[in-house]
């Protein structure tokens, strides 16, 4: 079977320099090559894999004994020709705080530039791509389902298809039960200061941890203040736990089921939306999903939505079905 080629692209990043967490501005970022690329003068389409909470594009090459790396999940469609051959860019937009939410924040920095606008632009003057929005798809598993579907809704002149796996939809569902262990987790690190202080040490990484790093980070993306003290504000009071209703708000402006109206006319636009989320999803992520896909229904607009008997995690194999639409979904 002929394989494909790993490029490792170290990225400078404009809009990443000086970022408010003093993450790294340079990126390293792994773009596959079609087999026969090197040999052929043909152009070719883009998918931009987002990865998930806490993931960057390098992790989506590692070598697992129980799942194919994406990498050779591609080599495996393309040879039995299931898809056509893409080029495929694995972004790298990790923050100290685990995620981006590929948004731009005055917290966080401008990953939404990062994606949209820098890496776009690179890999279609570096590589021999069809730099059309109807040949470029961006697509993402959880975080990076999130990511696919803003960045798709926010920038259709860029990406005119988008996949999301188990994308973060309906933030009532999928974000409460972490904000209530946060309460518990910020309480036992001894407090916000200490936590961001030492995020990178804590141990053990227990469920306590993992639910205060999930709110914190969402924090930063999505109810940044330049004038709070950490430049974001927390959406519940540290005291009571009363959630905050002006926080919360702001939060909820964010929320894709919220978006639709705004964005009719991108989603409208887009040449596939492809939807879906396991039956067990341990983030109530498929409510959201039916209830994004509903709204896009009641609008007449048209998607793909399914829904599958797992769970969140370890849910690559998914790809397989979303990179199929795409490719028959593509500009020819």
């Amino acid at each position: 079977m002929s394989t494909g080629t790993i490029i490792f692209e170290t990225i400078t990043s404009d809009v990443l320099r000086d970022n408010p967490l003093g993450d790294p501005f340079v990126r390293r970022v792994p773009i596959y090559l079609p087999p026969g690329y090197a040999a052929s003068d043909a152009r070719y389409p883009t998918v931009y894999m987002l990865s998930g909470f806490t993931g960057r594009g390098t992790m989506q090459l590692n070598d697992s004994m129980w799942e194919e790396n994406l990498a050779q999940r591609l080599d495996r469609l393309i040879a039995s020709g299931a898809i056509r051959p893409l080029i495929v860019v694995m972004p790298d937009c990790l923050t100290r705080l685990g995620g981006s939410q590929y948004l731009n924040s005055s917290a966080v920095g401008r990953y939404e530039d990062h994606v949209a606008q820098e890496l776009v632009a690179f890999t279609d003057n570096q590589y021999r791509t069809i730099a059309h929005r109807d040949a470029r798809a961006v697509v993402g598993k959880s975080s990076g389902g999130y990511g696919a579907l803003i960045l798709a809704m926010r920038h259709p002149d860029v990406f005119g298809l988008l996949a999301s796996h188990s994308g973060d939809l309906y933030f009532e569902y999928c974000y409460k039960q972490d904000i209530i262990g946060a309460l518990r987790g910020l309480k036992k690190f001894g407090g916000l200061e200490k936590f961001l202080a030492h995020v990178k040490t804590i141990r053990p990484r227990d469920r306590d941890y993992r639910e205060t790093l999930n709110t914190v980070a969402m924090a930063a993306c999505y109810s940044p203040n330049p004038n709070a003290p950490h430049g974001f504000d927390l959406p519940i009071d540290l005291e009571t736990g009363e959630l905050r209703a002006e926080v919360w708000a702001r939060w909820l402006e964010w929320d894709p089921v919220q978006l639709v109206d705004k964005h009719l006319d991108a989603l409208r636009s887009l040449r596939l939306i492809y939807l879906d989320a396991g039956l067990r999803d341990e983030f109530n992520l498929q409510y959201g999903a039916r209830i994004f896909a509903k709204r896009l229904k009641e609008r007449g607009i048209n998607f793909v939505h399914e829904e599958f008997d797992d769970g969140h995690f370890d849910i690559q194999y998914r790809y397989d079905v979303s990179l199929k639409a795409i490719s028959g979904a593509i500009v020819r």
